[in-house]
């Protein structure tokens, strides 16, 4: 029921992102101030779907902060804090909505990042629907060929940094793999390329270039760290 939604300043639409489509049809009667905020992981197809009447109203932001836990008893204090929010599209938002947006995550204490909806999309498709998409697959490859015991008493670090992220809601990825489909798809066509490359030289018994490959992918840390 939104008819007492639709009386609120500000709207946040924290769902899975068919949802938010969904909710945007059940909101083109919001008052003309009404600031919709739209939290989801993908942004073009969202941004296309909002209807002309409330296009002023939205918002489109996507805090890149999160765990692989999800619903309100995930709430985490200071998740917000020090990360980034990616704003897109904001100039086909109204002033007003625009600046309500801003202020909230400055008081969040947020770093704000501004590009296109298909930028967006493209390099969520690497830095965070691929790396859930391998997580997956790491896990259902383990579970179809190790037993529940062995898992359980050989599981240490790695696999479980490795695995962490397919905890994730399959309600949640199924959406976003669905709406984020051709950026994944090449996403994963690359990592898959990538992986072929490190297999060819385990194979050949060519260390060497093992070696320079590991040591490739050790700079990734220089980046992050």
């Amino acid at each position: 029921d939104f008819s007492e939604v639709k009386n609120y300043d500000v709207i946040f639409l924290a769902i899975p992102v068919d949802g938010v489509i969904s909710a945007l049809g059940n909101l083109r009667d919001v008052k003309e101030g009404t600031t919709i905020i739209d939290l989801g992981s993908t942004k073009s197809k969202i941004i296309s779907s909002v209807p002309p009447e409330i296009r002023k109203n939205f918002v489109a932001a996507h805090p890149m902060t999160g765990t692989e836990n999800f619903g309100p008893k995930a709430a985490i204090d200071n998740l917000y804090k020090d990360n980034v929010v990616v704003l897109c599209d904001i100039e086909n938002s109204g002033e007003l909505q625009a600046s309500v947006a801003k202020k909230i995550f400055k008081a969040l204490e947020m770093k704000k990042h501004f590009m296109p909806a298909n930028q967006h999309d493209r390099h969520a498709a690497f830095i965070s629907h691929m790396p859930h998409a391998i997580s997956y697959a790491l896990a259902n490859t383990v579970m179809h060929q190790e037993n529940k015991h062995n898992i359980l008493a050989l599981a240490a670090g790695g696999f479980r940094s490795m695995s962490r992220l397919a905890k994730s809601s399959a309600n949640m990825w199924e959406d976003i793999f669905r709406q984020n489909r051709g950026n994944l798809l090449e996403a994963i066509e690359l990592f898959e390329d990538e992986l072929k490359v490190l297999k060819g030289y385990i194979e050949n018994e060519e260390w060497d270039k093992v070696h320079k490959n590991i040591e490739a992918g050790n700079r990734l840390h220089d980046v992050l760290d």
